[in-house]
């Protein structure tokens, strides 16, 4: 199973548990996650935004600072601008909220429902999906020099031919140095491959 088949199976199984919408952002470098996926209805997305409450939000700030899971019940005393309040309006009643990682790499995720609030057990499974999503997703260290080449004359436009006869090697070599990068950096196409390879400051 490819990498990129795992992280599909750990988020189908993380959708059928949050059936309220989930949130992901992972590796935080910088302030900004490398990676961010999430099911949110649109419009709290856009209400979220709206009002800066990525500011007071008090499941980011205990992330930011804390490892484990808790739940946003245990953490509503923080809550001082009625993010908790705003959210259930738009379905988002119950949720609980993971963080995993170092502080160079921290990956943090919300995960929702409207009817009830999640189980010990469904807690525990959570936590354990997330954390392996975090592992899945850990970006490369690096890439081989031949991989970087590649990517950055596809990157700089040039097409297959021309990016081969550049490096002197056959179309095929080109093509099969692409490949290998895009297996090393979790990437389903090419211009994927070279978007992670620049967030990941690679190339």
């Amino acid at each position: 199973m490819t990498i990129n088949s795992k992280i599909d199976l750990e988020i189908s199984q993380l959708r059928r548990m949050a059936t309220a919408g989930y949130f992901l952002g992972l590796h935080v470098r910088f302030t900004s996650p490398l990676i961010t996926m999430q099911s949110y209805r649109e419009d709290w997305i856009e209400y979220y935004t709206e009002k800066g409450y990525v500011i007071y939000d008090p499941t980011i700030r205990w992330a930011l600072s804390e490892t484990g899971h808790r739940r946003w019940s245990d953490l509503a005393e923080q809550d001082s601008r009625g993010v908790f309040a705003a959210a259930a309006q738009f379905d988002l009643r119950f949720g609980v909220t993971c963080s995993w990682g170092t502080r160079e790499s921290r990956s943090l995720g919300s995960f929702a429902r409207s009817d009830r609030e999640f189980t010990d057990r469904e807690v525990e499974l959570i936590f354990s999906l997330f954390q392996r999503l975090h592992e899945l997703t850990q970006p490369p260290q690096e890439l081989t020099q031949p991989q970087i080449e590649a990517l950055r004359c596809i990157a700089g436009g040039d097409r297959h031919a021309a990016a081969a006869m550049k490096l002197g090697i056959s179309e095929s070599a080109l093509k099969a140095r692409i490949a290998s990068a895009r297996q090393r950096l979790g990437a389903r196409t090419t211009a994927e491959a070279i978007q992670r390879a620049k967030e990941y400051r690679l190339i």
